[in-house]
């Protein structure tokens, strides 16, 4: 697993998520303002019909809070294209200013996140459909400028990022199909396909918009309604075009370090049942053949039931693919009538198998090392295979706790010869 460096939380749980937010949000937390201008300026010449592109940077207040605001400025001749054209505009652009690989990766999903989900409501290929108001210059300029900005900070290595849920606001609003209710189409269609967790209101206006949406489903890689523990060093604002009454239209960019206990973190699901009329042999067989069908872990918790009979908690630890499987598993095997089923996030060390040869005596036996480091590489734990050991114990005629500390020292003793190399 890649060790995370920083930290950066998207927190649109108040105001949404537009384009332009996002780019005024990231000048905001250290971009160069001329650098950024510039550089998004030489992205006209390779829209196919716009005859000028200015962008601005502007200092202003929302509800009382400064923030940045970029505006994009455009005169545009064409009032649609085609998915092609947009894709090349982007793929030209994006060579000239030099995007990172990972950058100008972010940047074609994104096109594409909005491309698909345009064909999808339309009822056609992505080849096919017309793009309207996301094929405008400032889609191009929103979608490269964010591939940008988070490039000249640093951000698409070594950083994970998170998101709150996304506010979509309410309220009816016209653009080139009609009237519509708030989300846009577009925008319910990428959180939809990407079960984006989403907030109506709290105004009766746009918050997020389908090129928002796009960048967001595309950079967050967990959502969550509280920040996660780090130490918050750095904070960006960025103002959506209206000064709203209700809330501050910000966007709130915080970025910082990992609280440093360099634990790994995964998830994991927890499979739970009563029983109160089961079998030892059958609760053994059970437990067993969980184990075979893929459960991590099987556990087995005494209880006392509501009629006061002596019963068992049965407890697995199971990864998503593997839920309905050992459920029904428990369900018919054991008799009982249903099962608990809920998420759990756990911090853990990665394990790695190393084996070593030991001589003992003149007896040598390849013996499996479990290793347990941190997400900084530092070891913390060195525990042999046990039935490993009860072999060579066997072998030797020596007792068990002994083969064990010769085995154990042996195994630090390389570690600690492999670590001076380094």
């Amino acid at each position: 697993m890649p060790t995370t460096k920083q930290i950066l939380v998207i927190d649109c749980q108040t105001a949404g998520i537009s384009g332009d937010m996002m780019l005024g949000a990231l000048v905001d937390l250290g971009i160069d303002e001329q650098r950024f201008v510039d550089a998004m300026g030489s992205v006209r010449k390779y829209i196919q019909g716009c005859k000028n592109l200015e962008v601005t940077v502007a200092d202003v207040q929302r509800k009382g809070f400064r923030a940045k605001r970029v505006e994009v400025r455009s005169q545009d001749e064409r009032s649609q294209r085609t998915a092609s054209e947009l894709k090349e505009a982007l793929t030209r652009a994006a060579d000239e200013l030099h995007l990172s690989g990972r950058a100008e990766a972010f940047a074609q999903r994104t096109l594409d996140t909005l491309v698909e989900a345009e064909a999808n409501i339309h009822g056609e290929s992505a080849d096919q459909v017309h793009l309207h108001e996301t094929a405008s210059a400032d889609t191009i300029v929103d979608i490269l400028g964010t591939a940008f900005g988070l490039d000249v900070l640093g951000l698409f290595s070594g950083t994970r990022i998170y998101s709150t849920p996304v506010a979509v606001g309410g309220g009816l609003f016209k653009f080139s199909h009609g009237t519509v209710s708030s989300p846009a189409p577009a925008t319910i269609e990428i959180l939809r396909s990407r079960t984006f967790p989403t907030i109506g209101g709290p105004v009766g206006f746009e918050l997020t918009t389908p090129t928002g949406a796009a960048i967001l489903t595309n950079l967050a890689e967990t959502t969550t309604r509280f920040y996660p523990p780090f130490k918050p060093g750095s904070v960006g604002y960025g103002a959506g075009s209206k000064d709203l009454n209700e809330v501050p239209n910000i966007l709130r960019l915080v970025l910082g370090q990992p609280l440093s206990y360099n634990l790994l973190k995964d998830e994991v699901f927890v499979l739970e049942a009563n029983l109160d009329d089961v079998t030892g042999e059958v609760i053994g067989y059970v437990l067993e053949k969980l184990l075979q069908e893929g459960a991590r872990d099987v556990s087995l918790i005494p209880m006392s039931t509501k009629k006061n009979r002596p019963g068992h908690i049965i407890k697995v630890i199971a990864d998503r693919e593997n839920i309905e499987k050992l459920s029904l598993i428990v369900i018919m095997e054991t008799g009982t009538l249903g099962v608990r089923i809920y998420p759990c996030e756990r911090r853990i060390l990665n394990r790695t198998i190393t084996p070593i040869e030991v001589d003992i005596n003149g007896t040598k036996e390849t013996i499996n090392i479990k290793v347990s480091t941190d997400s900084a590489g530092k070891v913390i734990r060195v525990k042999p295979e046990f039935q490993d050991l009860k072999r060579l114990a066997e072998k030797t005629n020596k007792p068990l706790r002994t083969v064990w500390e010769i085995v154990t020292n042996s195994m630090r003793k390389r570690l600690g010869a492999e670590k001076k190399r380094q």
